[in-house]
């Protein structure tokens, strides 16, 4: 087989001539007065040594052409399992860069900036109606963030009960960052085993549940797409004890308009806004996690909290339970608004449009490669689905070879490896944002990798063929990163 493999772009520091400059600009002709304002001369940057000298056409085609390497969901399909990397909507886009929204400063007194904190209050009400819950805070970074909001808030409740108790209980079907969340907010985290059917094993939850157990963080659906269906059973196992029940919002986009978290008996729920509601995803952000919270939870969350008053809006500090500020400012104020413009564009019946649809594509790719790749959990799942590497170990071809060819058919790998119940998991979330013909593409691309494992497995293992760069080390690069550019 022909393997056509692109270059890899060069350095700036190898492209550089001596000599060569960004742009020519005359002298000012101006001689700047040093004022008692003026930087310090000793702190001013002076020309750096070994600096790359290009000109403006070469730095320009050079980023262009580095662009050009990145997958997104703009280019294509993106089944990063766990991760709901749908498409952003470019009206969203239009409406973040509305100049008073883009424009508005912070700092500015509330009488400047009553339509922002409109524009919050209102998307505060239409998350209010899709979760059921009380109130939202909007000022979480991300998920993470969001998670750790939620628990300082769970820590402060028992506070002022007298107990901020110990322990959280994490199930082994949940997101990662869980019990990471858990040990800043100053808690030690246990485990709780999954039932053969990879769901909360309730039986295994009650045993553990006693008066140190501050909270349950549970990932509905799970990592592995399954709907935790005892989940309101599991509500009522921790409140009996005086401990909450906190939902991992992330895979939100699997149930909106269809499910209740309310109706669950969550106490408090993390949304990704970056993730259900479309606002741009990856790369380290922009993110944003609101968390929404049951009656009883509303006296701790972060000031300042966005309240309507007569015709106009203002911002409320005063919440003498509060558990303070957890960002600077009001959130990340653009992914809001992107968020509320999806919410606006689709309203309720679209929103569960939205889930009936991930569904529905996640199930298709689940039936179209049942029996090419593994399946250990066989029931039923909801928007992503978490194939394993079984049958292609039998060849010596594992889940990272598998994802590494794929990238030869142009399509983002899914997540691999995750989560840790499930040995070699290649874990797959199209979203609803995928025609059936890109869906078509991935499944015939993975039904031809599944075919040359069997004809040469070897030649799998070699891959990737195209990419720029051939198949690192990463052993290597996590422990020995090279960081920078020596001659």
């Amino acid at each position: 087989m022909k393997i056509n493999r692109r270059e890899p772009e060069k350095l700036l520091f190898e492209l550089s001539s001596p000599g060569k400059v960004g742009l020519l600009l005359p002298e000012a002709g101006v001689e700047v007065p040093e004022t008692k304002l003026s930087v310090p001369a000793a702190y001013r940057r002076k020309e750096i040594a070994g600096f790359p000298e290009l000109s403006q056409v070469e730095v320009v085609r050079h980023y262009t052409r580095l662009s050009s390497l990145n997958h997104s969901v703009d280019h294509g399909f993106y089944p990063l399992g766990s991760c709901t990397m749908k498409h952003n909507p470019k009206i969203n886009e239009a409406a973040a860069r509305i100049p008073r929204f883009a424009g508005a400063h912070p700092s500015l007194p509330e009488t400047y900036i009553q339509g922002s904190l409109e524009l919050m209050y209102l998307l505060e009400e239409a998350l209010k109606a899709v979760t059921g819950l009380a109130r939202v805070t909007l000022q979480p970074n991300a998920g993470a963030h969001g998670e750790w909001t939620a628990l300082m808030m769970i820590r402060k409740a028992h506070q002022k009960r007298g107990n901020p108790r110990k322990v959280v209980l994490i199930p082994d079907s949940a997101h990662g960052t869980n019990p990471a969340s858990s040990i800043f907010a100053g808690y030690t985290t246990k485990e709780i085993k999954s039932n053969p059917g990879g769901k909360l094993d309730l039986a295994a939850l009650e045993r553990e549940v006693n008066e140190e157990t501050a909270a349950l963080m549970v990932t509905c659906p799970n990592t592995l797409g399954i709907f935790e269906e005892g989940i309101a059973d599991a509500a009522r196992i921790l409140h009996a004890k005086g401990a909450y029940l906190y939902l991992d919002g992330a895979n939100f986009n699997s149930f909106m308009g269809i499910a209740s978290p309310q109706k669950m008996g969550v106490d408090l729920m993390h949304i990704n806004l970056h993730k259900t509601f479309s606002t741009p995803h990856g790369g380290g952000g922009p993110g944003s996690g609101p968390v929404a919270v049951a009656e009883g939870m509303v006296p701790f969350l972060p000031v300042p909290m966005v309240e309507k008053t007569g015709d106009g809006y203002r911002l409320d500090f005063d919440r003498p339970d509060s558990i303070g500020r957890v960002r600077s400012f009001h959130g990340q104020f653009a992914v809001l608004v992107r968020a509320y413009a999806y919410i606006l564009t689709l309203g309720g019946e679209g929103l569960t449009d939205v889930s009936k649809m991930a569904v529905l594509l996640a199930n298709y790719i689940r039936v179209r490669l049942t029996g090419v790749y593994g399946l250990k959990y066989s029931g039923p799942t909801l928007h992503e689905v978490v194939f394993d590497d079984t049958i292609q170990a039998k060849r010596g071809v594992k889940n990272i070879d598998i994802v590494k060819r794929l990238l030869d058919f142009g399509i983002h790998p899914p997540t691999v490896s995750f989560p840790l119940i499930v040995h070699g998991a290649l874990m797959i979330e199209p979203t609803e944002t995928e025609s059936k013909a890109e869906l078509d593409r991935f499944v015939a691309a993975m039904k031809a990798i599944a075919e040359e494992v069997e004809q040469d497995p070897d030649f799998v293992k070699g891959a990737p063929y195209t990419t720029p760069v051939k198949r690192l080390d990463e052993v290597r690069a996590a422990r020995t990163p090279v960081l920078r550019w020596k001659k």
